[in-house]
């Protein structure tokens, strides 16, 4: 089939990639013009694995198109997948302007019936609205749209395998033959009949997830009920690594007791700095503003949004314990992405540490595999490093913020002989305690003794 994809962000980019790949004719769009340029260019503006090796493929065979004219793609595609940012105001609700300005332009550019699918998270009850802004902006005795909302479930990191692999797609319509295109879309992709760039072509198994249809509104609150859900299982556990503290308990040995129990399971039960990244703080805010919009209280997402916030003082509890004084001291940032795997900083814990490392006068050394040039952006004065142990030399502390696998094995001995002083203020619990106090180190990590 012919797909537009707009937006070519993180979701998009992968998605139009990915229903390349999976046989369709992709034309992707964004209003960012030199993002264009460098995909036309053979460049990816985005760091996620194996996304290069999709683009290159459907480039090669001539499957994905890229162009900065909306009209021109809004015209070519007979499904139209809408990935544009849903930002939150400063109330917590969800920014809707990019959504409604796409509207207007599938309603005024295209010429004939459209099936417009929301792949942006939105809040429920937008595909309510969406209908009537392209029924609006359309002209007189105008084309008539089909919407439908197909959230996506990709993780930052391992989207490209998630888009292939899926646990579930989630389809939202309100009549049969949205379903049936929507149905046909992933079908090589439930059928697995792709090229898979991990297994090589040899993916295992003989199915893949389950292809859900729902209504429109029900498919918009999977997406927030979903994530709102596993935030709040990171900020339960890191309740009780606070708890674990105060009693002298381990937060591991009780979390990991807990998730074998299959009705509780251990994913996303990992205390730390909190989330970050651009979807669970985003989402938890949009869905307790939905919930209070209809009258329903979500007081349990309010306490889980203010655990998180409280992550990065209770990391700079121990870094001014172990430090005293941060003035004048050398501190390297280990990790600057929100989780491993991405160069995606946006609500990074790492940016507020580093914010707050600066307002008190410490001299910064940061690293990160992917993410330095994006926050250079934010943070220009700060010393830069790819190699972690040329950030590491003559520093008074290191704080880990990321767990990327090259920071999971780094050589701390080696490390040490590097540093003023061998402290660790570990933001994500990566070493085991008694290595690293063997290794001569003053270490703090969360819920351990």
């Amino acid at each position: 089939m012919r797909l537009t994809v707009i937006g070519c962000g993180y979701v998009g980019l992968v998605t139009g990639a990915c229903l390349a790949a999976a046989g369709h004719d992709v034309f992707c769009t964004d209003i960012d013009e030199n993002r264009i340029d460098l995909l036309k260019a053979g460049k990816v503006p985005i760091y996620e694995e194996h996304l290069d090796a999709v683009l290159q493929r459907a480039a090669r065979e001539n499957k994905i198109v890229y162009t900065s004219d909306a009209g021109e793609a809004i015209r070519a595609g007979e499904v139209i997948f809408i990935c544009v940012g849903t930002p939150p105001k400063d109330s917590g609700e969800a920014d809707l302007s990019a959504i409604d300005h796409v509207a207007r332009q599938v309603a005024t550019e295209a010429r004939s019936p459209k099936l417009v699918v929301e792949k942006s998270t939105v809040p429920a009850l937008t595909g309510v609205q969406l209908q009537k802004a392209l029924a609006a902006y359309s002209p007189a005795g105008g084309i008539k749209f089909q919407v439908a909302s197909n959230p996506e479930f990709l993780r930052e990191g391992t989207a490209v395998a998630d888009f292939f692999h899926p646990d579930r797609i989630v389809v939202g319509v309100e009549d049969e033959k949205s379903a049936a295109t929507l149905r046909e879309i992933y079908r090589p992709i439930l059928e697995k009949k792709f090229h898979c760039p991990i297994h090589n072509g040899k993916c295992p198994g003989s199915t893949s997830g389950e292809l859900l249809v729902t209504t429109i509104s029900s498919a918009e609150l999977i997406k927030h009920a979903s994530n709102s859900f596993l935030a709040l299982k990171i900020s339960y556990a890191n309740v009780i690594a606070d708890l674990c503290e105060r009693i002298g308990a381990d937060v591991e040995e009780v979390t990991h007791a807990m998730g074998l129990d299959p009705r509780i399971g251990t994913q996303f039960l990992k205390a730390g700095l909190g989330f970050g990244g651009f979807c669970f703080p985003k989402d938890i805010q949009a869905f307790i503003h939905l919930s209070a919009a209809v009258g329903v209280e979500f007081d349990m997402l309010k306490a889980a949004e203010r655990v998180n916030k409280q992550r990065i003082d209770r990391f700079f509890e121990k870094v001014h314990k172990a430090l005293w004084v941060i003035r004048g001291k050398r501190v390297a940032v280990l990790g600057l992405a929100f989780k491993a795997n991405t160069d995606d900083i946006r609500f990074a814990p790492a940016l507020e540490v580093i914010r707050r490392l600066v307002e008190e006068g410490a001299e910064v050394h940061a690293t990160d595999p992917q993410a330095i040039a994006r926050t250079k952006h934010c943070f220009p004065n700060v010393a830069y490093f790819d190699d972690p142990y040329e950030a590491l030399k003559g520093v008074d502390a290191a704080l880990v913020c990321t767990e990327w696998p090259v920071f999971r094995d780094l050589d701390w001995a080696k490390a040490g002989h590097l540093m003023s002083r061998r402290l660790v203020i570990d933001g994500r619990n990566l070493y085991s305690s008694k290595k690293m106090q063997s290794l001569g180190f003053d270490y703090y990590s969360f819920g351990r003794s």
